[in-house]
């Protein structure tokens, strides 16, 4: 069976082209549950007098933009993937929530601030732009007071309309592979699978234990 691919944040040098540090690259704890993809035109409303009578004309000016928001969690309690900068266990969530805020942190450039240009890369999906805002919520702390679970919210804008055509998936099953005997999702949450859950959810892919999808079949 072929790994699950992970989405990852990466940053970019200012030509959107290369990639320029891969120490500070991200991988995901869990995929998120949905990429919402916005388009939009710049349009303003002229100013003057003239008729008012009717609907008011808008004028488009610049280039339009595309935007990409989704939402990523991280939890320090369930397995994290391998960083390359990070070593032994993570006991404070913020640690990991921290490597997502560097992707928004403006660079200083020719005397000026700027935001670095980022790469979002989960599969075939590829978005590349600015970081425009991250919202974190931070819960479920240690009885020390040290959150272990985060939820982060990422928009990123690209200065220009670009459609996001399907492509095919890497490592996609080829014709003639053996198949694999599956057990209904349900059925093996019920017989209380034990402590290794973690490992049963990744060799079948699930990103979230706690949300299968219905009638999702696993080993």
């Amino acid at each position: 069976m072929a790994d699950l691919a992970k989405a990852q944040l990466q940053e970019l040098d200012s030509r959107f082209e290369h990639e320029l540090d891969r120490s500070a690259r991200l991988t995901v704890q869990f995929n998120p549950e949905t990429l919402k993809v916005t388009y939009a035109n710049q349009l303003v409303q002229p100013e003057g007098g003239g008729d008012q009578r009717g609907a008011p004309a808008q004028l488009f000016v610049g280039t339009g933009t595309t935007k990409l928001t989704c939402q990523l969690w991280f939890d320090v309690t369930t397995p994290q993937p391998a960083q390359e900068d990070q070593a032994g266990a993570v006991d404070d969530v913020r640690k990991l929530t921290n490597r997502v805020s560097y992707f928004i942190s403006p660079r200083r450039q020719d005397k000026k601030f700027v935001p670095p240009a980022v790469r979002f890369l989960w599969g075939s999906f590829q978005f590349d732009g600015v970081m425009e805002s991250v919202d974190e919520s931070l819960e479920f702390f240690s009885p020390e007071g040290k959150p272990l679970r985060a939820s982060v919210s990422i928009a990123m804008t690209q200065q220009k309309i670009v459609v996001f055509p399907p492509a095919a998936t890497p490592g996609a099953r080829s014709a003639g592979s053996t198949p694999t005997t599956l057990l209904p999702t349900d059925k093996a949450l019920q017989q209380k699978v034990g402590p290794d859950w973690q490992e049963i959810a990744a060799r079948n892919g699930i990103e979230n234990p706690r949300r299968p999808r219905p009638g999702q079949r696993i080993r």
